[in-house]
C-alpha cells in the first residue's frame, strides 16, 4: 500500500489565519522543496532544524516562509518530512501547494500521513486511531484517554496477552508435528489458567467501552417534565447563559434544544425537551413525540417537576412513566424558593436521586452539576487506566473472547490438538486486528479515510 510518491497537504485548518503549515512526506520531500526554496541548500542541513527563506515560482516570490526538516527515520511518518510555515492566506497556501505538485509532489489523501506512520512501523493501528481521537477530543477526559492510547497503553496490554497465547500456540503446533507419538508439549492446566486470566482482562476492557464511549462522545442528558416545570430555565441556569426561551406560556418549547456542558472534564449533551402532556395542536404533538424519542435514547434522565404545583401522586405517575431500569434517573424538584419538597411515601425504585433546586434563583445548581457527574461517572473514571473507546476494538475483543471460550470448552471436553490450535489462532487473529498485526486494504481504507487531509 505504500507508494513511492512524495505527498503534500495543508496540515493546519483551512481558512485565513496567521500561519498555514504545509507538510510533505516521502523520499523526495527535501529535494522538491529545495527546487522552490531560496535560502540555504536544504539537502545539506541537519534533521530537526528550521530555515528562513523565500518560496519562489521562477523569479516570482510567493511568500516568506520557515521550513522545518525531519529526516527519515526520525519523523512522524518515518520518511523524509518537510513542513513549510507560510502566511495563512488561502491564496498563498494554494499557490505553494500547486507549485510543489508541479515539481513532483502528489496531493495527499485523507489520513495518508498517519497511514504511512502505521505502515512504516511508527505507530500500531490502535495508536493511529488514537491520533484521530486526539484531534477530535473536546474535553479533558477525552484528551487524556486518547493520549493514553496514543502512548501505547492499550497496545501494550494486548501485546502482552498475545505473546502468552503465541507461546501456547507454538507448543500445540509442535504437538501436531509429533502426532504419531501422542505427546503433549502444552500443559493443559496452565493453558486453562491463562485463558481464565486473559478472559478477565478482556471482560474488563469490554466493560470499559461503555464509559470510554461516553468520554469520547459525551453523555446524552435529557431534561424532561411537564409544561412550565422550568426546563428551559434550568438549561439556562446550568449553562449560565440565556440559551432557551423562557415564558409563562405552557408549551413554549416545541422542539428539542441541545447544548454542551462540561463538568469535571466530562461533556454532558443537555437536551431541553417539549413538555410532556396531551398536545393541543399538531406542532406540539410532534414536539412531545420527539421528547419521548429522546428519552428512549438518553444515557441520563433529569425529570424536572414544579414542587409548588404537582401532588405526590402526580410526581409518582410521571416518574413511573419515564423511569427505565439501568438509566440513571434524577428527580429534581424545581421552585424550591416557593415550596419545600420531600419525597414521602412515593414507593419508587431506590436508585432514583432527588434534589430540590430553584432554576430561576440558581439555588443548588452547583449541587445538581455534581449529582449529574456522580450518577454518570461516579468513581469509575481513572484516565490512566486502559479504556476502549472504539467500536471496532470492542467488537474484536468480543470475537477474541468467543474464540477463547471455544479453547476453554475444548480443554474441559478434550478435543485434538488441531482443534485447539485453530481456536487459538482465531483468537490471535482478532487481537491482531486491533493493533494491526492482521490487516486488509479495505480495513485500512475504512479507518484512514475518516481522518482529515494533512494528518
Amino acid at each position: 500500500m505504500i507508494t513511492n510518491e512524495t505527498i503534500v497537504a495543508l496540515s493546519t485548518p483551512p481558512g485565513a489565519g496567521a500561519i498555514g503549515v504545509i507538510r510533505l512526506s516521502g523520499k523526495e520531500a527535501v529535494s522538491i522543496v529545495n527546487k522552490v526554496f531560496a535560502g540555504k541548500d536544504l539537502s545539506k542541513q541537519a534533521s530537526h532544524t528550521l530555515h528562513f527563506g523565500l518560496i519562489k515560482d521562477g523569479d516570482t516570490v510567493i511568500d516568506e516562509v520557515v521550513v522545518g526538516l525531519f529526516i527519515a527515520p526520525k519523523s512522524y511518518t518515518k520518511e523524509n518530512v518537510v513542513e513549510i510555515s507560510c502566511h495563512g492566506s488561502n491564496y498563498i497556501i494554494q499557490q505553494i501547494i500547486s507549485l510543489l505538485i508541479r515539481h513532483g509532489a502528489a496531493a495527499a489523501k485523507p489520513g495518508e500521513f498517519t497511514l504511512r506512520a502505521f505502515l512504516n512501523g511508527g505507530l500500531d493501528l490502535s495508536q493511529a486511531e488514537a491520533v484521530a481521537d486526539l484531534i477530535s477530543s473536546d474535553s479533558e477526559a477525552a484528551h487524556q484517554v486518547a493520549m493514553n492510547q496514543l502512548r501505547g497503553g492499550f497496545s501494550n496490554e494486548l501485546n502482552e496477552l498475545r505473546e502468552q497465547l503465541i507461546h501456547f500456540a507454538s507448543m500445540i503446533e509442535l504437538e501436531l508435528d509429533f502426532a504419531e507419538e501422542d505427546v503433549e508439549f502444552a500443559n493443559r492446566d496452565q493453558l486453562q489458567e491463562l485463558i481464565s486470566k486473559i478472559t478477565v482482562v478482556l471482560n474488563k476492557l469490554i466493560r470499559s467501552f461503555e464509559l470510554g464511549n461516553v468520554i469520547k462522545t459525551g453523555i446524552n442528558t435529557v431534561i424532561a417534565g411537564r409544561p412550565n416545570a422550568g426546563k428551559s430555565t434550568l438549561l439556562n441556569a446550568l449553562l449560565n447563559e440565556e440559551r432557551a426561551i423562557v415564558s409563562d406560556i405552557a408549551g413554549t418549547t416545541r422542539d428539542t434544544i441541545e447544548e454542551l456542558l462540561n463538568i469535571n472534564g466530562i461533556n454532558f449533551r443537555l437536551i431541553d425537551t417539549a413538555g410532556i402532556r396531551e398536545a393541543t395542536d399538531t406542532i406540539e404533538a410532534i414536539g412531545v413525540e420527539k421528547t419521548m424519542q429522546k428519552i428512549s435514547q438518553t444515557a441520563l434522565l433529569v425529570y424536572l417537576f414544579d414542587a409548588a404545583e404537582l401532588t405526590q401522586a402526580e410526581i409518582r405517575e410521571d416518574i413511573l412513566r419515564l423511569y427505565k431500569p439501568g438509566v440513571p434517573f434524577l428527580a429534581i424538584a424545581n421552585k424550591s424558593d416557593l415550596s419545600a419538597f420531600k419525597p414521602v411515601n412515593l414507593d419508587l425504585p431506590s436508585d432514583i436521586a432527588f434534589l430540590s433546586v430553584s432554576a430561576k434563583e440558581k439555588i443548588h445548581i452547583e449541587e445538581l452539576k455534581q449529582l449529574l457527574y456522580e450518577n454518570a461517572i461516579g468513581d469509575k473514571l481513572s484516565t490512566d487506566q486502559t479504556m476502549v473507546t472504539n467500536i471496532r476494538h470492542v467488537e474484536a475483543l468480543q470475537r477474541t473472547k468467543a474464540a477463547l471460550d471455544s479453547v476453554s470448552e475444548g480443554l474441559v471436553n478434550p478435543v485434538t490438538s488441531d482443534f485447539l490450535a485453530m481456536d487459538i489462532k482465531q483468537a490471535l487473529h482478532y487481537l491482531g486486528e486491533i493493533t494491526g498485526q492482521v490487516t486488509t486494504d479495505d480495513l485500512l481504507e475504512n479507518i484512514f479515510s475518516k481522518f482529515c487531509i494533512g494528518k
